[in-house]
């Protein structure tokens, strides 16, 4: 089997909460494979979005270990952190966060400017990105020209510039609807047949089935592990237009 891409051994976090303390995550041990669909699963106050924070390199672990890609990860400053973070893991989250008065090309290429790539490859690696996501067309658009969807592409594009090995996907279709989220998840099943690892933090079961892997919290603590046979984005979207046409001929 190859070496895992994420291996994390009792991972535990701890915030103080006055004088008491909220173990967020109590002893979390789990191997993801470099290449793995994974969604994390779990009501509010389960733990997943701290694991998701942990395993994206935003916070540290109070106790336990934390390897990513071969990386002794746990125990790093934040400068490492943030250095960890721009060439190895892309972000993804429910609310885009999108620069409003920033062009499509220049939110892609935001990464690039805090890594101190010169502007014309800047330019070159963000474009490249956009047509990736379908959105060659809209590079010069600002975040509120675009729909939902394109601006979730443009956030996607902009997670991809750096070449990462691992999305983190935070609720990416919580603000969509059905087809919009249909056409996120086709998008980012495409990214992971291309080797890109995935982990897809979601409450919602129907985005979830899209995973080839799913993990499930519960105060603090992993009791859930099981492969799944994921449901295919591009063939149900495919479906649904093709029904939806066949409606409108009919109707006409």
């Amino acid at each position: 089997m190859p070496a895992p891409l994420i291996s994390v051994r009792d991972l535990v976090k701890v915030y103080p909460l006055g004088e008491t303390e909220v173990r967020a995550l109590n002893g979390v041990s789990i191997d993801i494979i470099e290449g793995e669909f994974v969604a994390v699963m779990g009501p509010s106050g389960s733990g997943k979005s701290t694991f998701m924070n942990l395993v994206g390199c935003l916070d540290t672990p109070t106790a336990g270990s934390y390897w990513l890609a071969g990386e002794d990860i746990a125990h790093l400053e934040r400068d490492a952190l943030a250095g960890i973070r721009n060439r190895l893991i892309g972000f993804v989250f429910q609310q885009f966060n999108l620069l409003p008065r920033t062009s499509a090309l220049e939110n892609v290429e935001l990464p690039l400017l805090y890594a101190g790539v010169p502007a014309a490859e800047r330019h070159a690696r963000a474009q490249a990105k956009l047509v990736q996501v379908g959105l060659a067309s809209r590079e010069h658009h600002h975040p509120a020209q675009l729909s939902g969807g394109q601006q979730q592409r443009v956030a996607i594009a902009r997670a991809l510039v750096n070449d990462p090995k691992l999305i983190l996907a935070d609720e990416p279709t919580g603000a969509l609807d059905s087809v919009t989220s249909l056409e996120v998840m086709a998008l980012l099943q495409q990214l992971n047949r291309g080797g890109i690892t995935v982990v897809v933090v979601t409450h919602e079961q129907d985005i979830a089935a899209f995973a080839s892997r799913l993990l499930a919290f519960r105060d603090g603590k992993l009791i859930g592990d099981v492969q799944n046979a994921p449901r295919d984005a591009a063939a149900m979207l495919a479906a649904q237009r093709s029904s939806s046409h066949q409606a409108a001929v009919a109707a006409a």
